[in-house]
């Protein structure tokens, strides 16, 4: 009697496991598509090289002078701040692809091939990591060869890119969910800029909120950029950890708690 009763336990554990090391499997498998693509079409690359670059030294020497009186007071305030919203904006890219391929009919070949159905969303998200490492780095090289020398030393600078990469990985199942449920990709593009435009400039990451009108510093204070900003310039800058580093994964944490299974199931619906 127990071993009939255990041997069908044991079974289902057994088909779990193998389901999900093949779900993980395809997963990672179509990532490695996701690379391939941006190998063979290095344009698509051009949002996170050169936008970093252009922006740093937009900003730099434009707001530099008024804000902090000279460009290298200016950097430790500036380089986190085009971080944040470098990495952040790349996350529409998500959407965006997604979109696109479903509207190609890649998905629905997908669908013929002996693989686990989630594997082409979870590769997609996983692949655009890869961007946001290039960004992160390149922002930070840019940074050192203006003149940045974060004194939190190397170590906090990988936790603040760590920290950075990870809430955009978080943001980018938002994405996932307008790639998912729009009619074109122009559309995705459209809604995630009218959502990421005003709490990235709407935010810490260019200007000290003090310097804002009292009605605008409400929002600045709540907006979750800014606590991101805050938690990468305190990592970066002084190697500290503070209330906003928690802030930033306890914010990601949720979006993913919420974000995937209405994505999951609006893409199972969907293909």
């Amino acid at each position: 009697m127990n071993s009939t009763s255990i041997k069908p336990v044991s079974e289902r554990r057994l088909r779990n496991t193998t389901s999900f090391k093949q779900s993980l499997q395809n997963s990672l498998t179509m990532a490695y598509r996701g690379l391939l693509k941006i190998k063979r079409t290095p344009e698509q690359l051009f949002d996170v090289t050169l936008q970093p670059i252009l922006f740093t030294l937009m900003f730099t020497y434009i707001f530099g002078g008024a804000i902090s009186g000279d460009v290298k007071s200016y950097l430790p305030v500036i380089i986190p701040g085009i971080l944040v919203q470098t990495v952040i904006t790349t996350s529409i890219v998500t959407g965006v692809q997604l979109r696109e391929d479903m509207d190609k009919g890649v998905f629905d070949r997908f669908k013929s091939l002996p693989i686990a159905r989630i594997a082409p969303l979870s590769g997609a998200l996983l692949a655009d990591t890869i961007r946001y490492t290039i960004a992160t780095v390149l922002t930070f090289t840019m940074g050192y060869i203006m003149g940045y020398r974060p004194d939190g030393g190397f170590g906090y600078v990988v936790l603040a890119g760590l920290l950075v990469i990870v809430c955009a990985w978080a943001i980018s199942w938002i994405f996932a969910f307008f790639g998912v449920i729009a009619r074109t990709a122009s559309s995705v593009q459209g809604i995630s800029m009218i959502v990421l435009f005003p709490l990235t400039f709407l935010s810490n990451a260019f200007v000290p909120a003090n310097t804002m009108p009292n009605w605008l510093q409400w929002f600045v204070k709540i907006n979750p950029i800014s606590h991101l900003v805050t938690a990468v310039r305190n990592l970066a800058n002084s190697g500290t950890i503070g209330w906003d580093f928690s802030i930033s994964l306890i914010g990601a944490a949720v979006i993913v708690v919420i974000f995937a299974p209405i994505t999951v199931r609006a893409y199972m619906r969907r293909t």
